[in-house]
């Protein structure tokens, strides 16, 4: 198995959940700017959309979007409950927040660090965003994870990109249980070892 990932991308949150699964696989750079892999192939000859992550299995399938590959992975390995069980309102709930982080969060964030977006267009951006992120605040109030009391993928898609806020001057000091959340799952040794593969942490 094969991921192609960029450092601090939102293919971060495979290459965690991939670890949190104990899956063995081969983490392949695909830098977003250059699109070209250390042997010099085109990425874009991989996925001719060219952005990550992209988890290609053992028998050549090649599957795209974080959401979906978080839930792949989580369902390779039902017994560690990295999602709730297949047909159930606990997992219809998760499915919404992926959505919600893919549609909200990490699209909200995408303008801040495009070069063309129109500077008095950042801060309508920004507070958008800020609006989406303090909904999750609230919602955190009293639980340890998205879920509750249960850690899932979702929280590592929620970590991977709350990363991105002080690359894009975004503020989120004063979310408490959003801090709260992220230090539990920055803990966590998968966390730790997908960010030190990809030269984040040392």
């Amino acid at each position: 198995m094969k991921l192609y990932y960029s450092p601090g991308a939102c293919s971060l949150s495979v290459h965690i959940t991939l670890h949190e699964a104990g899956m063995t696989f081969t983490p392949i750079k695909a830098p977003t700017k250059t699109h070209k892999l250390d042997d010099g192939t085109d990425y874009y000859s991989i996925n001719p959309l060219g952005y990550v992550p992209l988890l290609e299995l053992d028998d050549g399938t090649r599957l795209t979007e974080a959401p979906a590959l978080l839930q792949y992975i989580a369902d390779q390995v039902p017994d560690l409950q990295l999602a709730p069980a297949n047909a159930t309102v606990a997992r219809a709930r998760m499915n919404g927040w992926l959505a919600f982080i893919s549609s909200e969060l990490h699209k909200g964030f995408a303008p801040l660090f495009n070069p063309a977006t129109p500077a008095d267009y950042k801060p309508m951006v920004t507070e958008k965003l800020l609006s989406r992120l303090k909904w999750v605040d609230q919602h955190l109030a009293g639980r340890q994870y998205l879920m509750g009391d249960a850690f899932s993928v979702a929280d590592v898609y929620l970590f991977n990109v709350t990363n991105w806020a002080p690359l894009v001057k975004v503020d989120i000091s004063n979310f408490a249980n959003l801090a709260a959340c992220r230090a539990h799952v920055a803990q966590r040794p998968a966390v730790l070892a997908a960010m030190r593969a990809e030269g984040l942490v040392k």
